[in-house]
């Protein structure tokens, strides 16, 4: 790879964004061969002409991805796993004579006391550090103009709907219209919709197992067969879901964090889902729930982002990022179905969130404000989780491991097997907790 190959003055991406689409490009045309090694980084960034730094960023992303493989002082490869599109089941899957039980039925939600949220809640933003202030200048600005009290169009917002379009193309790697992305008031509403949309009531969905139990929920008040397909350390076991549930035409998983185990679907089990969707012409619904939070390295690609045959819809959420009371997602569907979302938003939606709010998170996105929150959250997030980390490490020889991944809200801890864990979550809560300063 020559320094002109990479750098075109026709392309406004950031060098190590070409660097990282030129290689990723190079391994799947077969132009990288698996177990090739590439490169050191010094060698590669001399030979470009950049920065050591730059051609990191790149590497780093793909082996977060699982394109590369470090091999210590051996250096850096092409993943071998690439050789076969179909990878084997892992040997951790439950046994085939056996189908994942039916998952907790309790409906999750963030809990308060006396309107301050209680502490360590799975999904709850950083609300101390929220910019209040900012929030509320924007929120001023656009109560004055004359359409922020109107009802919204049932798609969602203009502004903000070419806010989110940019935001994902640049963070995400979707390259999606305004048209494409519709404006929702809550991740169950998103399954509300998409399931209106593709009249899919009544047929066979696959949920990751285990997963968020709302999901399951939802589907299942949408008429839906819910069946689990287990996860192991590569993400959802999408061969057990063949064998099992052949029949299925809707998999919503987890890619780029799975909740609540927190693995990262690995490139061959995403290259498996979406042979999957395009032969059986199934749906496959990507809920992005936290992609934006990760600590190592490059905030992996979306499933979507990968996908050529038009089978994923993009569910994100800015509740999650911003604070709850938002009540504010978004679903990106491909270009071929953007008829058929619109009315089905129609039917389904009534108008969504309130345009005020719709229309001051357009404007904290445009203004760079959502990317500046975050870079900050990210570390917060990321010394708060090692400062917790920090605390239970004495309790280790009491039969707790926490388990620290590469990204995600949350962080898990396995407790042996001969501990009641829902006894030790009710003292807890029995005792009380101070806040996280």
């Amino acid at each position: 790879m020559t320094k002109s190959s990479v750098q075109d003055p026709s392309n406004a991406a950031p060098l190590h964004e070409q660097i990282y689409a030129r290689i990723r490009a190079s391994i799947q045309q077969g132009q990288l061969k698996p177990g090739q090694r590439v490169p050191s980084l010094r060698a590669f960034a001399g030979e470009l002409g950049v920065a050591r730094g730059t051609v990191q960023v790149a590497y780093d992303r793909l082996l977060g991805e699982g394109y590369l493989i470090a091999k210590g002082p051996a250096g850096t490869f092409v993943s071998e796993q690439l050789t076969s599109s179909r990878p084997r089941r892992a040997a951790a899957a439950p046994s085939s004579s056996r189908t994942p039980p039916d998952q907790e039925s309790t409906e999750l939600s963030i809990e308060t006391d006396g309107g301050i949220p209680a502490p360590l809640q799975l999904g709850l933003p950083a609300l101390d550090e929220f910019p209040r202030k900012l929030w509320a200048r924007l929120m001023a600005r656009q109560i004055r103009s004359a359409g922020s009290l109107t009802k919204p169009p049932p798609a969602g917002f203009g502004p903000l709907r070419e806010a989110l379009a940019g935001y994902l193309q640049r963070s995400r790697g979707i390259d999606a219209q305004p048209h494409q992305v519709f404006v929702v008031p809550a991740y169950t509403a998103s399954l509300a919709l998409i399931v209106d949309a593709l009249k899919l009531a009544g047929e066979n969905a696959w949920v990751e197992y285990p997963s968020y139990p709302p999901t399951a929920q939802s589907l299942k008040r949408q008429n839906l067969h819910v069946w689990n397909v287990p996860v192991d350390d590569q993400g959802v076991d999408v061969e057990f879901g063949r064998q099992h549930f052949p029949k299925a035409r809707l998999a919503v998983v987890t890619p780029s964090h799975q909740s609540p185990t927190g693995v990262a679907l690995t490139l061959q089990r995403r290259v498996e889902l979406l042979d999957w969707a395009g032969e059986q012409g199934a749906w496959i619904i990507e809920d992005d729930y936290d992609g934006e939070y990760r600590y190592r390295g490059h905030p992996l690609p979306a499933l979507k982002s990968l996908d050529t045959c038009d089978r994923v819809i993009y569910c994100g959420t800015l509740s999650k990022v911003l604070y709850p009371g938002l009540r504010l997602s978004y679903v990106v569907v491909p270009q071929s179905q953007v008829p058929t979302m619109e009315l089905a938003c129609r039917r389904t939606v009534h108008g969504g969130c309130p345009e005020l709010l719709q229309a001051a998170a357009a404007e904290f996105i445009a203004e760079g404000h959502f990317a500046r929150h975050i870079k900050r959250m990210r570390t917060l997030y990321a010394r708060r989780r090692a400062m917790l980390a920090e605390a239970l490490a004495p309790y280790e020889t009491d039969g707790f491991t926490v388990r620290l991944q590469d990204g995600g809200m949350h962080l898990l801890v396995d407790v042996r097997d001969d501990l009641d864990d829902l006894a030790m979550a009710r003292r807890a809560r029995e005792a009380g907790s101070p806040s996280i300063r």
